[in-house]
């Protein structure tokens, strides 16, 4: 192979492996550099943090880091008027 053979072929496999994304709300395809990236609009970004805030959209697995966990149950205990310390 040549050296401009080379290359044609590089810039091919380049092209081939170039990753096509589509907008999580509408499905439209976007490329990394748009700006409202992952989304297709700002319409679309404002859809998804809707369905965030409205709880469409949960995190379903239970937080299991113990220090979080410790943290959680200061956290109740302040609010209840009692207190962990001594």
């Amino acid at each position: 192979m040549t050296a401009a053979q080379v290359a044609a072929y590089r810039m091919a496999t380049k092209k081939k492996s170039a990753k096509l994304f589509r907008c999580p709300s509408c499905g439209m395809l976007v490329r990394p550099e748009d700006e409202d990236f992952p989304f297709c609009s700002d319409r679309c970004r404002k859809i998804d943090l809707g369905k965030w805030a409205s709880g469409v959209y949960k995190i379903s697995s239970p937080v299991l880091d113990p220090e979080v966990l410790e943290d959680l149950g200061n956290l109740g205990s302040e609010r209840s008027g009692g207190s962990s310390e001594s």
